[in-house]
């Protein structure tokens, strides 16, 4: 970013003085960043890491960020994530910004989508800005949707606290014949 230049004061000549203040949107306007850039320290805290040597059979929810480098069968629901190179997904992404550099089978939601070069993405992406990287490959329909994580507040996505099952009495059992539902917490 280049800096704010200003002349200094009583000075008529074309000597200019670096500011050390950034310059600043008019009152109002949304601050915006380039899709895919790193978010500062104070904005995010540490991300949530996947590593490569694990996997994971369930669904994943994060408020913060979460980089992928490992294998995930489920869901992930988060506020920004990263899937690295070498990573694998098989099920759906919901969050505020996605960025896909390694292999998702499913769905991704996303306010602010980036399918790098090395992404490899089998599904479809509903989205209200999506940026693809030449060499990146997708297959599937794009949807650009004004919010496509509507109806999928934090709320929504935190997993179900868990209550007592109540005590089965002989009339509550299943028949002998029944299949088996398996609940789970």
């Amino acid at each position: 970013m280049l800096p704010n230049f200003r002349k200094p004061e009583g000075d008529a000549k074309s000597s200019f003085v670096p500011s050390t203040q950034p310059p600043s949107l008019p009152s109002g306007a949304p601050q915006t960043r380039p899709i895919g850039s790193a978010l500062r320290s104070s904005e995010r805290g540490t991300p949530s890491v996947i590593g490569p040597e694990l996997q994971i059979t369930g669904n994943l929810v994060s408020r913060g960020e979460v980089q992928i480098e490992g294998e995930i069968n489920g869901d992930i629901h988060g506020s920004h994530v990263l899937v690295g190179e070498r990573a694998t997904v098989t099920g759906g992404i919901v969050a505020d910004e996605v960025v896909v550099r390694g292999h998702v089978m499913g769905s991704v939601r996303g306010k602010r989508v980036l399918l790098q070069s090395t992404s490899r993405v089998e599904g479809d992406i509903y989205h209200l800005t999506l940026a693809i990287e030449q060499g990146a490959y997708f297959e599937g329909k794009s949807r650009r949707t004004d919010d496509p994580t509507a109806g999928l507040s934090f709320a929504e996505r935190a997993p179900p606290r868990s209550e007592p099952a109540p005590a089965t009495t002989a009339t509550d059992a299943p028949a002998a014949d029944a299949e088996p539902v398996a609940e789970t917490t």
